[in-house]
Formats: structure tokens, sequence, C-alpha cells
């Protein structure tokens, strides 16, 4: 029996990733229940809201990715386009009133009771499956514009017009961004990108002068409406929260931000409340533990047995680096402000099971993988140890 066939009867799972995605499940649930517990007494009169079912859909997360654990991804593959057709058939009824749910001006949930679901979550991991099934069959074809490439660009641009209708900026920059990995990981010319680069920039600068709360939050972040108590108070008592964390942080549950200044602090902007508590030192520990999930990702995939797996295992891997990233850069003003959540971390139940859902994915390309650490385990032929 070859090895690789070895490989894929593995029946173990990867624990030093496991590892890792529970840890941070963990923390998350901890840092939700810290940054919660005083606006959800004031809203609810129950401090136990949010962590109460952000507790509940970590479950049937981690339900989820040991079930996709099982399920060999060749076969999640064969299933992915009708995936990706039923994530934008469900991005279209959203936006239908009396079927989609609307929040703050923007309709982009579906209202089911007992919780509201995005179907954009549920589209972002649709997508890296279908793109990579697609790219896996057909990678040379790439290399021509017109019959290789634009049929790509289209059905990403259908996706991203039924974003832009329901205000959802943000998973538009992360859709368009996953869609250039996996494209270019398979062989897209780059040159090809620069010929609609600029076409798309033009178009996405018309778009976001159509809507008025977006060049506020761009001329906050250039600083030409610095009001605190405008249109700069989220992200100033986020920079606050930040600064005044200092080396060791105020102490686990000690966030003053958090106490009706930073809105919502559960949701996008709890990276903040982590740094004021938790301080530089448990900023970097978060941090570093993000990044080792990330590496670990990117070995999986450049392990894997074939390009759907590599692929499956980039677009995954991609999807919560840029997450990470960009929640990071947002909380911290490097970028202007837009609603990107954190993973693991951020309060929202679709999120998180999704993202479960795709590791668990990751966690099956990796049992099927050659061992990565071989060399490291087992001496080398003509050497003796001592």
């Amino acid at each position: 029996m070859t090895e690789q066939k070895m490989s894929r009867k593995g029946k173990d799972l990867d624990f030093f990733l496991l590892t890792l995605i529970l840890t941070l499940t963990a923390i998350g649930l901890l840092m939700v229940f810290s940054a919660s517990s005083y606006y959800a007494m004031f809203r609810f009169g129950d401090k136990f809201e949010f962590v109460f079912k952000q507790s509940i859909f970590a479950v049937a997360g981690i339900f989820g990715m040991l079930i996709t654990s099982r399920i060999d991804y060749h076969f999640i593959g064969k299933v992915s386009p009708i995936l990706a057709i039923l994530g934008i058939i469900l991005l279209g009824l959203v936006l239908i009133p009396g079927i989609g749910y609307e929040i703050n001006g923007a309709r982009r949930w579906f209202n089911l009771g007992f919780t509201t679901v995005q179907p954009s979550e549920f589209m972002k991991l649709a997508l890296i499956l279908a793109l990579s099934f697609s790219l896996s069959q057909r990678h040379n074809k790439l290399k021509s514009f017109v019959s290789g490439l634009i049929p790509y660009l289209i059905m990403v641009g259908i996706i991203d017009a039924e974003l832009y209708l329901e205000h959802h900026m943000s998973a538009i920059v992360i859709v368009t961004m996953l869609s250039l990995v996996l494209l270019i990981c398979a062989g897209a010319k780059f040159t090809h990108f620069l010929a609609v680069s600029l076409p798309a920039g033009v178009l996405l600068g018309f778009l976001m002068t159509l809507e008025g709360y977006r060049m506020d939050r761009l001329l906050t972040f250039f600083g030409k409406t610095a009001d605190p108590t405008g249109d700069a108070y989220q992200i100033t008592n986020s920079l606050v929260a930040i600064g005044s964390g200092g080396l060791f942080g105020r102490g686990l549950g000690r966030s003053l931000q958090k106490n009706l200044y930073i809105p919502e602090p559960q949701s996008d902007f709890i990276f903040s409340i982590l740094a004021e508590e938790l301080g530089f030192i448990g900023s970097v520990t978060v941090i570093v533990l993000f990044v080792l999930l990330i590496i670990r990702g990117m070995r999986i995939a450049m392990n894997a047995p074939d390009s759907l797996g590599g692929l499956m295992g980039v677009g995954i891997t991609s999807l919560f680096a840029i997450q990470f990233l960009l929640n990071i850069a947002v909380v911290s003003k490097t970028i202007p402000t837009t609603g990107i959540p954190l993973p693991f971390f951020s309060s929202g139940g679709t999120s998180l099971v999704f993202m479960m859902v795709a590791m668990g994915i990751l966690l099956n390309i990796s049992r099927q993988t050659v061992p990565m650490f071989r060399a490291s385990t087992v001496a080398s032929p003509g050497r003796t140890r001592r």
C-alpha cells in the first residue's frame, strides 16, 4: 500500500490544529461574557444573555466541525456547485421585504425567531468550496482571459451585487479578496487582474459616494471629521480602550469602555475590550494563536494530496486570515471602520458556526495529507541517535 493511500485512511485528527481552534473558541466565549455583561444587563436585565447564546452556537459549531471533519472533502467538492447556487438564491431571498430581516437600515438577515441568520456567512464558505472544485477541474483554462477568467469574475460580480444591495460592503471585500486568492493560486495571470482593476476601482469609488455613511467613515478615517462624539465616537473609544490597557491590562472584567462607551462591545470591536483588560501581553498572546492557526492551515494546504484539497485549504485559511487581519486593522484605525467579525470571538452565531464547519473541512484535508513532521520524528538514514 502506498504512503498516500495509507494517509487517506488515517483516522486521527490534527491535534495541534484542533487544540488551537478549541483554545480560541474558549477564550472567545470568555471575552464575549466579559465584554457583554454590562451591556446585556443594561439592555436585557441578564448579564448572561449574549454568552449563553454564543455558547449554544459554539457547541453547535463544534458538532458541525466534527461532522465535516469526517466527510471526505472530495465529496464536499462534488456537491459544492449546488451549495454555491443555494447561497446565491438565499442572498436574493433575504432582499425581499417580509422574508429578509432589516436591522439599522440593512436587510441581510433571516429572522428565525430564536435567532437571526446571515446567508452571507454561508455564501463565503460555499464560494470557497465551489471555486476550489471548479478550478481544480479546469485550471489550465485560466490562461485564457475570456473563456477562463471572465466566467469566474461574472459569478463573483453577481454575488457582490447582491451583497451591495444588502449594504454589506465588508462581505464584498472578503468575497472579492477570497476569489482573487483562489484564482491566483490556481494559475490565473496577474496581468489579467491588472486589466480589470482600474475599472473595478472606479466603480467601487462611485458606489462609495452613493452612501453617505460610507463617505462619513472615510472622512473620519482621514481625519476630516474627528468629532469624538459624532462619527468618530466608536473608533475613538476603541483606541482609548486599546491604549488604556497598557502592558498587563486592567484585569479581566474590569474594562471601562465596555460600559456603554463602545456600542455593542461584544461584537466587531471585542478585540478593543480584550486589549483593555488583558493588555499588550494578552493581545499579543491571542494574535500569536491566530497566526499559528494560519500557518498550520497553510501547511495543511501545501501538503494536501491534490489540487482540490490544496485550494480548499488555502481558501478556508484565507477566510480566517482576512477576517482576522481586517478586524484588527479596523479596531486600531489602520483602515476605515467596517463591520467585520473577529473569528471565534465576536458575538454572532452564524459566523461562528460556519467558521467551525470550515475548520472541520480543513481538519478532513489534514487527515488525508502525507505526515508533515516525519523528518523531525524519524532518524535520517545513516545517522545514529545518541
